[in-house]
C-alpha cells in the first residue's frame, strides 16, 4: 500500500463493504456452535449491525439466555475483517421498515407482522481489518516477486479498529 491509511478511512472502508455486500458469518464467540450466514444492515453513525432473525433459532435463544459476545466475520475481494462486539434481541419496528427488503420478506411468509421475526443489534467494539489492493494482478505479481525474491507478497495491510 502507497500510504498508511487512517483509522476513520480504515472504519469508513469496512462500513462501505459491509453495506455493499451484506453477508457473512455471524455467531457467539463464547459458543461452540458453527457461525451462520446472516445479512447485515450497517449504522455506520452508531457502529452498528442489525440482523433479521426468527425468534426460535439457536442463535436467538442464546442470546435470550444471556450470550451476548459476537462476532460477524466478512470477506470480499478487497476487504476482509473479523468484526466483534455485544450482541442483543431487539424487536425495532423502525428498523423492521426501514430495512425490509424483498430478499427479507422470502424468509418470513407473515409479512413484516410475523410473530416470530425479530432483529438482532450487534454494537460494535473492534474489528481485525484486513485491506488488499490491486485485484488479482497484483496479488499474482506479488506472489511471483516474493517467491523470486525470498521474501513475502506486498497486498495490504492488517489494522486492528476500536469503535469506542
Amino acid at each position: 500500500m502507497s500510504h498508511q491509511l487512517t483509522n476513520d478511512e480504515v472504519q469508513e472502508r469496512l462500513w462501505k463493504a459491509v453495506d455493499d455486500h451484506h453477508t457473512g458469518m455471524l455467531g457467539l464467540t463464547h459458543d461452540s456452535h458453527h457461525f451462520q450466514p446472516m445479512t447485515a444492515f450497517v449504522e455506520k453513525d452508531t457502529n452498528t449491525l442489525w440482523f433479521f432473525t426468527k425468534t426460535d433459532t439457536d442463535l436467538a435463544q442464546a442470546i435470550a439466555s444471556g450470550a451476548n459476545d459476537a462476532a460477524f466475520i466478512f470477506l470480499d475481494r478487497k476487504l476482509q475483517a473479523c468484526i466483534d462486539g455485544r450482541i442483543s434481541l431487539a424487536h425495532d419496528k423502525a428498523r423492521i421498515d426501514k430495512y425490509w427488503n424483498v430478499h427479507v420478506a422470502a424468509w418470513y411468509p407473515e409479512g413484516k407482522d410475523d410473530p416470530s421475526l425479530t432483529l438482532l443489534r450487534m454494537d460494535v467494539s473492534e474489528a481485525a481489518v484486513w485491506i488488499s489492493e490491486g485485484g488479482l494482478l497484483k496479488y499474482a505479481f506479488e506472489v511471483a516477486k516474493a517467491n523470486a525474491g525470498k521474501s513475502t507478497p506486498d497486498i495490504g495491510e492488517r489494522r486492528d479498529v476500536s469503535f469506542q
